[in-house]
């Protein structure tokens, strides 16, 4: 196809040809009158014209206008050279417009306008001609510019770009913005497409040392082929983004080829992304509340606040479901903010012996600004730090571990309880517990379900229950849902317990409810004893 010129582009081109068209129509009279000058004597003509009048120096005025024409001819064409070069400039200004339009000015690389007019175009090379697109997406760059700033950021992003463009040198590299990348490469031959995206996630998580600081990505890579998947690039470009999602939900540093299964799950997950935002708009996730019982006194310590998405009455979305989508759509930010504060309120209202507790991200760990965000919005609900106890996993502490300290220690100095959950299913247990100062271990709920008919994991509860008298911690048992667990629980020592035996999660207008049920259970158990 021929390229279409624009206005801008055709006027510069009419004004150089006119400007030719007039050189060419002077020069061709002047020829004319020389030719007619010189069949006709027209010299010696003019001589004798001027000799026969000579009163009136008509020869010295003739004189002075061939002096002018010549001096007007020079002019002419310096400025027809002057007009020929700020054309070409003019040229070359509008094509150097077209290529910033068409390209990333940080990196350099093309973008996403030059990728999707690429996309919209038939594929050169017929049908034998096959091509590979990956979708790179850099995991931890958000941390970069939070902890380093812009600049460094910026920094990473160039060198990730040129670390593609090393592994590429033929194939097209783009930055289609924020931390995202794209490349469309031919392939020849039989290839191992993931180990390729295992190669483009080793050379992105290689450190970069830059200005004293060192700074660490990783990257999800999606992999579509064409035509396998589709002979529309177009769609393998979106095929390519499905699969990119299916490898961040797999976790950080994977490669994943585009399934057709993927697109579907990708679908459903935009709906559910979207559904959320409206529902956080809404004001309806809302927090609920399982009691924390001493299982001594049998009173209640505590309320655990839990995410609650109520779609219809009755009906809810589990957390398991919506808080990984939030914490990939950059939601569980506001989403923590709002049920904490709510949960804050809420807790006013109880007996001040009664804490609650609130369980925080493992992404939200990596961020340096969180205790601030939560001591705020204690201090302008007025509820005392003593009053809050944050939970915390043990695979959220490995995240990130620099900044995982710093934020405890900074959450505990002000007088906050830090809980360690889900005891025993992490990756390093004692040395949690030997690097940070927690208040609380909750035994998880999978050891209560078998301990009663697994000699083996009586023994670890035993375990964890007597590592907690040693180190002065108390103990909670999560999942209590028979009176035998409990009864078990208790003989062992173990300090707290919470389960579907001692109550369920409710919302706060049955919270009240719950605390006199629990004072006349302990009240009818004074009287018989």
């Amino acid at each position: 196809m021929k390229p279409v010129l624009s206005c801008g582009d055709a006027l510069p081109l009419i004004k150089h040809n006119r400007a030719r068209f007039e050189l060419l129509l002077w020069t061709g009279l002047f020829v004319l009158v020389f030719g007619l000058a010189l069949y006709y004597n027209g010299h010696e003509a003019l001589d004798h014209f001027f000799q026969s009048h000579e009163q009136y120096d008509l020869d010295e005025v003739f004189t002075a206008f061939s002096i002018a024409g010549v001096l007007g001819l020079v002019y002419s064409l310096l400025r027809i050279k002057d007009m020929a070069t700020e054309i070409e400039r003019r040229i070359a200004a509008e094509k150097n417009v077209d290529w910033i339009a068409r390209h990333d000015p940080l990196t350099e690389l093309p973008n996403r306008r030059l990728l999707d007019a690429i996309s919209a175009r038939p594929t050169s090379g017929g049908a034998n001609t096959r091509h590979t697109v990956f979708s790179i997406d850099l995991d931890g760059f958000k941390k970069i510019n939070d902890l380093f700033g812009h600049g460094y950021g910026d920094q990473a992003l160039r060198t990730v770009a040129d670390r593609l463009s090393n592994i590429f040198p033929g194939g097209e590299v783009y930055r289609l913005g924020g931390d995202e990348f794209a490349v469309v490469t031919k392939r020849h031959g039989t290839q191992d497409l993931v180990a390729v995206g295992q190669h483009i996630i080793e050379s992105i998580s290689k450190p970069i040392a830059t200005n004293g600081a060192t700074l660490e990505m990783g990257a999800s890579v999606g992999i579509a082929r064409y035509p396998e998947d589709s002979d529309d690039l177009n769609a393998v470009l979106q095929y390519a983004d499905c699969a990119m999602y299916a490898a961040k939900k797999a976790g950080r540093n994977n490669a994943r080829i585009f399934a057709s299964s993927m697109q579907q799950d990708l679908v459903a997950r935009v709906k559910i992304e979207s559904a959320l935002k409206d529902a956080l708009n809404d004001g309806l996730i809302r927090p609920h509340y399982q009691p924390l019982v001493d299982l001594n006194t049998q009173e209640i310590v505590g309320f655990e606040a839990l995410a609650r998405w109520e779609t219809a009455v009755g009906t809810f979305v589990p957390p398991s479901k919506f808080i990984p989508i939030a914490e990939d759509a950059g939601l569980i930010v506001a989403i923590t903010d709002h049920l904490f504060r709510t949960a804050c309120h809420d807790a006013l209202t109880w007996p001040s012996n009664i804490g609650l507790s609130f369980n925080i991200s493992p992404v939200q760990l990596s961020d340096r600004l969180l205790g601030l965000r939560l001591l705020n919005i204690m201090g302008e609900v007025g509820l005392p730090t003593h009053r809050v106890e944050l939970e915390v996993t043990e695979s959220a502490l490995i995240q990130d571990t620099e900044t995982a300290r710093e934020v405890l220690d900074g959450l505990t100095e002000a007088g906050i309880r830090i809980a360690l959950d889900d005891f025993g299913t992490g990756f390093s247990s004692l040395s949690q517990l030997s690097n940070y100062q927690f208040d609380k271990i909750k035994i998880d709920k999978s050891f209560v379900a078998t301990f009663e008919t697994s000699e083996k994991q009586e023994k670890l509860v035993k375990a964890i229950i007597s590592l907690g008298t040693g180190l002065s911690v108390k103990i909670t048992a999560e999942g209590i849902e028979k009176q035998t667990q409990l009864q078990r629980l208790q003989e062992l020592g173990c300090d707290i317990g919470q389960g579907y035996l001692l109550g369920r999660p409710v919302p706060i207008e049955q919270v009240q409810a719950v605390i006199q049920q629990f004072r006349v259970q302990r009240s009818v158990l004074q009287s018989s004893d």
